[in-house]
C-alpha cells in the first residue's frame, strides 16, 4: 500500500513539473489542446477549455508584421536530364531579432532548408551530406521509401560523412516534409532549424484548377515556436520541457513578426506544424471561411469549407483563402485559437482574374473491406515526461515490435490511455507510408481527415482505427511526434518483409 501512495505521489509531483497537459472532455476530434507555454509566468488560463496544458502557460507573442516573410529557394537538380539534388546539413548564423545574430542549423543555408520538388513515377537520387560537429539523419517524412532510404534513427551519418540514396516516386501529389531523425537528438537539431519541404506533384495535380504559382498564390508555411534568450540565441537545454519544448515567439518559414503580401485572389496556404510540441489552430481574425483542399499525403475528394483548422506536429494541411470573396481584407490575419496573431496578410486592392477551383480532387475511399477488417495490431500510447511508453515499453533499436507484409493492409488500433490526471494528446506518425482513418472511437472521420495521413491527434482516452499498407520492405519507426517524448523512448519499430 505505502508504494502506491509513492507511485500516486511521484506522478502528482511529476505532472506539476512537466506541466503535461491533461484533457478531461470527451474524445472528439474537435476538441483543442492549447499546449502553449514558455518557463517564466502562469496564469487563469492554464485551465482554458477544461483542461491543464504545460504549465506556466503563455500565448505566443502577436506578429507584428514589420518582415515580409521568407519563402524557401526551390532546389536545383544536379543534372539535367534526371532528379538528382544534393543536400547538406549545415550549421549557420542568422539575424532574426533585431541587432541579434542567432547560431542555427540548416539545410543548404543557415536556417531550415529549400523545397526539393519530385514527379510520381520518376526516379529520384538525393546525395546526403552532414557537415555537423555531430550525428544526424536525413529522415523523408511522408514519404513511401524502401527502409534503409527512410532516414530513421538506425542510418546515421557521423560528421563529414556522406551517402546517396536512390528511390522511385510511387505515391500521389502531396505536400511532405524532411528533418532529421537521430536516436535522442531529434527535438534539439529540429529545433535550432534542421527542416525542409517537399512537393510531390503527379499527373492528377497537374491538371487541377487550384493555385500553383510558388511564392505568389503558392505559399509554403512552416510554424515553430521558439524561445530565444537574452543574447537571441536558442539554448534548448536551458529551454527543454521533457513533456515538448514551447516557445513563446513564432517563426514561420523562419521568419520573425511576418507579413504575406497577396493579392485579391484565391491562395493557396500550404501548411506545416514543425514545432517540437505546440498544436496550431488557424483560422481568420475575421471569422470567415476558406476551405481545405488535401491532408498529409493528398488531396481530398472536395474542398471542405471550414472555419478553422488543428494541426498537431508534423501534420500538414493544404488551405485555399479567396481574398477577393472575403468581406474585409483590411487588418486580416491568420491567428491561433486563442487570438494570437500567426501571420498577418499585406491584400493587394487591386482585383486579379481568378480561375474557377476544382470541385473534384481525388478519388480516396476507405473500401468496405478495409471498415471490415479485424485489428492485427494494437498501439497503446501511455505517460508523460521521460515515463512515456508505447505498449509499455521504450524504444530499444535491437527489438522489432511488430512485422507486417508488404503490400499486404493491415488495421492497427491506436489507444491514447489515459493516466490518473487525464493525459495529453498525442500526435502520432508512421514512417515510410501513409494511412486511411477507418474510425475515431468508432465513427467516421470528419471530411477534412477522409484522405492520406502520415500522422494523426489521438486524444486522450480515445482509440483511432487506420487501414496501413506498407509498398516497400524495411524497418520503420512508429512513434509520438512530440519530439521530446520521440527522444524519451516513446517509439517502436516494425519489419515490414
Amino acid at each position: 500500500m505505502g508504494k502506491k501512495i509513492q507511485t500516486v505521489m511521484f506522478l502528482m509531483g511529476a505532472l506539476l513539473i512537466s506541466g503535461c497537459s491533461n484533457d478531461t472532455q470527451s474524445n472528439d476530434q474537435n476538441n483543442q489542446q492549447s499546449n502553449e507555454g514558455n518557463h517564466h509566468m502562469m496564469d487563469d488560463s492554464t485551465m482554458e477549455h477544461g483542461h491543464m496544458s504545460h504549465d506556466n502557460v503563455v500565448s505566443l507573442k502577436d506578429s507584428t508584421g514589420v518582415n515580409e516573410l521568407n519563402i524557401p529557394p526551390l532546389l536545383t537538380s544536379d543534372a539535367t536530364d534526371r532528379t538528382e539534388y544534393t543536400i547538406k546539413a549545415q550549421t549557420g548564423k542568422v539575424d532574426i531579432l533585431d541587432g541579434m545574430t542567432t547560431e542555427t542549423l540548416g539545410y543548404n543555408g543557415d536556417l531550415l532548408g529549400p523545397v526539393l520538388q519530385f514527379k510520381k513515377g520518376e526516379t529520384i537520387k538525393i546525395n546526403t551530406i552532414n557537415e555537423l560537429d555531430q550525428e544526424t539523419t536525413f529522415h523523408w517524412h511522408g514519404l513511401e521509401v524502401p527502409g534503409e532510404a527512410d532516414g530513421g534513427p538506425h542510418t546515421t551519418l557521423s560528421p563529414g560523412e556522406k551517402e546517396q540514396i536512390e528511390f522511385k516516386v510511387t505515391q500521389e501529389a502531396a505536400t511532405l516534409w524532411f528533418h532529421p531523425h537521430p536516436e535522442g537528438k531529434t527535438s534539439e537539431q529540429v529545433y535550432k532549424g534542421l527542416a525542409g519541404l517537399i512537393y510531390i506533384e503527379d499527373s492528377n495535380s497537374a491538371k487541377l484548377e487550384i493555385p500553383k504559382e510558388y511564392g505568389k498564390n503558392d505559399i509554403p508555411l512552416v510554424f515553430q515556436d521558439r524561445i530565444f534568450d537574452e543574447q537571441g540565441q536558442l539554448d534548448y537545454k536551458a529551454v527543454m520541457n521533457e513533456d515538448g519544448t514551447i516557445g513563446d515567439t513564432l517563426l514561420v518559414n523562419g521568419t520573425v513578426n511576418p507579413v504575406l503580401p497577396v493579392e485579391k485572389e484565391q491562395v493557396r496556404l500550404r501548411l506545416l506544424n514543425g514545432s517540437n510540441a505546440r498544436n496550431f489552430t488557424f483560422k481568420l481574425n475575421t471569422g470567415e471561411s476558406f476551405v481545405q483542399i488535401a491532408t498529409d499525403g493528398g488531396f481530398l475528394n472536395k474542398p471542405v469549407k471550414l472555419n478553422e483548422v488543428t494541426l498537431t506536429p508534423s501534420e500538414r494541411a493544404e488551405i485555399i483563402i479567396d481574398f477577393s470573396q472575403l468581406n474585409s481584407t483590411d487588418d486580416l490575419s491568420l491567428i491561433n485559437e486563442d487570438g494570437s496573431i500567426l501571420l498577418p496578410f499585406d491584400v493587394s486592392h487591386q482585383e486579379v482574374d481568378g480561375t474557377e477551383r476544382s470541385e473534384q480532387l481525388n478519388d480516396f475511399a476507405v473500401t468496405d473491406e478495409e471498415k471490415n477488417m479485424p485489428v492485427t495490431k494494437n498501439i497503446e500510447l501511455f505517460g508523460m515526461m521521460d515515463h512515456v511508453t508505447i505498449n509499455g515499453k521504450k524504444f530499444d533499436p535491437e527489438r522489432i515490435d511488430f512485422t507486417q507484409e508488404q503490400g499486404v493492409t493491415e488495421v492497427w488500433e491506436i489507444y491514447n490511455k489515459k493516466d490518473m490526471m487525464g493525459g495529453m494528446i498525442h500526435p502520432f506518425h508512421i514512417h515510410g507510408t501513409q494511412f486511411k482513418i477507418v474510425s475515431r472511437d468508432g465513427v467516421e472521420p470528419k471530411e477534412n481527415e477522409r484522405g492520406w495521413k502520415d500522422s494523426i491527434a489521438v486524444h486522450p482516452g480515445e482509440k483511432v482505427k487506420i487501414a496501413i499498407q506498407f509498398k516497400h520492405k524495411g524497418v520503420y519507426m512508429f512513434h509520438c511526434h512530440i519530439l521530446e517524448h520521440e527522444d524519451n523512448g516513446m517509439m517502436g519499430q516494425i519489419e515490414v518483409k
